[in-house]
């Protein structure tokens, strides 16, 4: 009763509490972000031994597929341009560490507002998404992007033109696609939502399974750069997994 209470009147505040309360929460997950950040760039030699790890075939990837020897050099082509990926960097490992944290800050304040079983279908949605999102980016570190660099780092159109990339478009490519494999592995999620909604359903999603595939494979082709089937069934075949999974998740509906 007593935690019902507590609910009640944290969801019955007056709307000056409940932007205190935000700020409060807010400048918490800013701080540990921050902490957390500031860890990431203090420990510059692990960080950038992580990031750069797939730009040599010594990475766990290439060694567990016998992939040939080889390395693609990167170069810097600012002034500051090396100490702002460093910080941005930094900041972004920093923020990945703390996302947990942020999402429990996030659900504290607008839990006390939800019903015992919207908490509990919050708690399945946020911490879903968290995981899809989470595998999406760790797929893309281990197995789309390191065979992305080596396919474009190592592309020659003659012998007598050396690749050298650019640490910037190597960071940028590799935080785009990241981002981008994260958001697609959401699929999952977004079908179950739907489907609890009433909107899909899975006849719906098996009648349009052919053209989903064409969709997915759209994407994959707009997701990876390189122009090889190899590498555009690695984007694709997870994607469809996905898509197939998603099925089993929504309900049956009437037709």
């Amino acid at each position: 009763m007593s935690n019902e209470a507590d609910n009640s009147s944290n969801a019955t505040g007056t709307f000056w509490d409940h932007l205190d309360e935000l700020r409060n929460r807010l400048l918490r997950c800013l701080a540990v972000t921050a902490v957390l950040g500031v860890v990431a760039f203090a420990f510059k030699e692990q960080l950038f031994d992580i990031v750069l790890a797939p730009r040599s075939s010594e990475f766990v990837t290439y060694r567990l597929l016998g992939v040939e020897p080889f390395t693609v050099g990167l170069m810097n082509t600012g002034l500051t341009e090396q100490f702002m990926i460093h910080l941005k960097t930094a900041l972004y490992a920093g923020l990945l560490a703390a996302s947990p944290y942020v999402l429990y800050e996030i659900f504290a304040f607008v839990s006390p507002a939800l019903y015992e079983s919207e908490r509990r279908y919050a708690v399945q949605i946020v911490g879903s998404a968290y995981v899809m999102f989470a595998i999406g980016t760790l797929l893309n570190y281990l197995l789309i992007f390191p065979f992305t660099v080596k396919f474009l780092g190592t592309y020659q159109v003659s012998p007598d033109v050396a690749n050298m990339l650019t640490l910037q478009s190597y960071m940028d490519t590799l935080i785009t696609m990241s981002l981008v494999l994260g958001l697609v592995f959401e699929l999952p999620v977004v079908c179950w939502i739907l489907g609890r909604m009433g909107i899909l359903t899975r006849p719906v999603m098996r009648e349009y399974r052919r053209h989903a595939v064409i969709v997915i494979l759209v994407i994959a082709a707009i997701i990876t750069p390189t122009t090889d089937a190899f590498t555009l069934t690695l984007v694709a075949l997870p994607i469809w997994l996905l898509y197939e999974c998603s099925i089993l998740l929504v309900p049956k509906g009437v037709r």
